[in-house]
């Protein structure tokens, strides 16, 4: 499996409405721990550790 790098999601404008309605009235402590456990969950999700590297190695 290789990972996706292209844009993906379905309704990114709506999707990022989402996110950022999701953080809305959070203190940066509580942003940040909501932004962690996204990844915590989106991560579990993929589960394989090879895409999940190459996947860290993207973001940096």
């Amino acid at each position: 499996m290789a990972l996706i790098l292209t844009p993906n999601i379905t309704d990114p404008d709506g999707f990022y409405d989402e996110l950022l309605a999701a953080h809305e009235g959070l203190d940066k402590d509580q942003s940040d721990a909501l932004t962690a456990r996204l990844v915590l969950v989106l991560a579990n999700h993929i589960g394989d550790r090879d895409l999940l590297r190459l996947a860290l190695e993207a973001a940096k």
